[in-house]
């Protein structure tokens, strides 16, 4: 096979390999993302400005001379020179206190953000998905979410700025679908977790690990009778691949519908754990959703796919991650 001596700006190593942009690509799922593309064959560039993500979490990949890694907020006017293939749109704060502590930027990255990802898109005929999410449908009033639901979300709330950035992502996203022509894919995700996951981002899978492994005692909010699903990373990025890779360009949910209560989730971490850590109480934050569970039919029938990673062994590497970290 021949290849291609790599200039400055270039995005691939090879004429064959499809070539894929990942903004927010030193994240959580960002990195998981580039993991897979790679093994599927696929050139990578990561774009991450590091506000949230980190190097750390694409370390292992120093050196691929299929990957390649553009420190940039993706705010700004995204230039890559050569083919772009795939576009997938990953980067935003995605925890309570990420999005808590920078408003303006979750709302730049949703509207700003995602029209430069578009308008790279756009240039190079590529295909787009966004990274939407179950927060689009609020404090939901049906349950569990299907797509079709429009939601139940407080627009000037603590939360607006993130739950808001996602709808007017996705009407943007539509917009350039119906106008341009351009092929996209919208992923709302439901809870996930695994391995990369900030020990202190403020999500319930860091938090009730973190605690539980130094033995302090695992905060709940509320009376913990609301409920949440857990997805584990890989399920969900595989998931993520198929959407991008089928012809649906209407909203897919992806997540795990197997349902718990936050003092269930809080027991299990206890006991995978091996924890003493007892549990506490605290006032419930304003617009938590009370019930949180995917409706999946549409991924099941169009993707052919669903969760396969049971949550106690999603839980058993989650945590031997974790406890690298504590």
């Amino acid at each position: 096979m021949k290849t291609k001596t790599k200039r400055p700006g270039s995005t691939a190593t090879s004429t064959s390999r499809p070539v894929s942009v990942v903004t927010g690509g030193a994240g959580f799922l960002g990195s998981h993302l580039a993991d897979l593309l790679l093994a599927r064959g696929h050139s990578v560039v990561a774009i991450d400005n590091l506000v949230t993500g980190s190097t750390d979490n694409i370390a292992h990949l120093a050196g691929n001379p299929d990957f390649k890694f553009i420190k940039q907020d993706v705010t700004e006017f995204l230039y890559l020179a050569g083919k772009v293939d795939y576009v997938w749109h990953f980067a935003s704060p995605a925890s309570p206190i990420d999005y808590l502590e920078l408003p303006i930027q979750t709302l730049k990255v949703g509207s700003l953000g995602t029209h430069k990802a578009l308008g790279l898109a756009k240039a190079k005929g590529a295909r787009f998905l966004i990274t939407s999410t179950s927060e689009i449908y609020g404090d939901p009033l049906v349950h569990p979410q299907p797509e079709s639901y429009w939601g139940n979300v407080n627009t000037i709330g603590p939360r607006g700025c993130y739950d808001e950035s996602k709808r007017f992502a996705e009407a943007l996203v539509m917009a350039y679908h119906r106008q341009h022509g351009i092929p996209t894919r919208i992923v709302r995700i439901f809870n996930t977790y695994g391995p990369r996951m900030r020990l202190n981002d403020g999500r319930v899978v860091p938090a009730f690990i973190g605690q539980a492994l130094a033995g302090k005692p695992i905060t709940i909010f509320g009376d913990g009778k609301q409920t949440r699903s857990f997805c584990y990373c890989s399920d969900l990025i595989e998931g993520i691949y198929r959407l991008m890779m089928s012809d649906t360009s209407d909203p897919v949910n992806i997540g795990n519908p197997h349902e718990m209560t936050m003092l269930q989730f809080a027991e299990e971490i206890i006991r995978a754990t091996g924890s003493r850590s007892k549990v506490v109480h605290r006032p419930l934050p304003q617009d938590d959703p009370k019930q949180r569970r995917p409706d999946i039919t549409l991924a099941k029938k169009l993707l052919k796919w669903g969760p396969q990673v049971p949550l106690a062994e999603g839980l058993e590497s989650t945590i031997a991650y974790f406890r690298t970290k504590v």
